[in-house]
């Protein structure tokens, strides 16, 4: 992989996103970027009524990840120092698309695209994805309050979103590997042979070569 490594791990609500970040964040000793979500004001109230909230909500998020990504390029990978991150700001328009009406959508997108034209991007993504179940039992049981009124319907459409999502970042950026584990089969908090395949499999991309663990 050429450059300071960049890694995303990425997925729907609930796949496990930012505990497989702080894992490879511990394990590689790279800087780690965690996304702030329970400062958004709007969230709870977007959970609760979407239509009405989800520009709001939306907003915020892009100009919070759009923060938090300048500093990480500022003060780490332009400096050469390895990043890995919980999120990337592409998965705005995941929900985005998901959320808002043809209008609100389109001056987003264009809001989008002036702040993100220069933002630095991944050279790796783990793409974490699980069923529906799955995101439920692990969502109740990290128990957000903000996450309480998540209508099982909204969480299985991201799901469906994320999927499609991530053919067309693959199609349209063939340099960027995206490595994809399932939710189901892995369980990488509980079980070390699991997080290790994990490590095994990213340290081919990061250093092509596996390391000795």
């Amino acid at each position: 992989m050429e450059g300071t490594p960049f890694i995303t791990v990425e997925g729907p609500i609930g796949v496990g996103k930012t505990s497989l970040a702080k894992a490879i964040s511990d394990h590689f000793q790279y800087n780690l970027l965690k996304e702030i979500v329970d400062e958004n004001p709007f969230l709870g109230k977007f959970y609760e009524n979407i239509e009405e909230w989800s520009f709001q909500t939306e907003m915020f998020f892009l100009c919070n990840r759009y923060k938090q990504l300048g500093d990480i390029n500022g003060y780490y990978l332009s400096q050469k120092q390895p990043v890995v991150a919980d999120y990337h700001i592409f998965k705005n328009l995941i929900f985005a698309k998901r959320t808002l009406n043809q209008d609100e959508f389109q001056k987003y997108y264009q809001i989008y695209q002036i702040l993100t034209s220069d933002m630095p991007k991944p050279n790796v993504i783990i793409y974490l994805n699980a069923s529906l179940d799955t995101l439920l039992s692990r969502i109740k049981l990290r128990g957000r309050e903000v996450e309480k009124n998540i209508s099982p319907l909204y969480l299985e459409q991201l799901s469906l979103d994320y999927e499609h999502a991530m053919l067309e970042f693959e199609a349209q950026h063939p340099e960027i590997p995206v490595i994809r584990f399932n939710g189901d089969e892995l369980d990488f908090v509980n079980q070390k042979e699991d997080l290790f395949l994990i490590f095994n499999t990213l340290s081919k991309h990061v250093f092509k070569r596996s390391p000795q663990l």
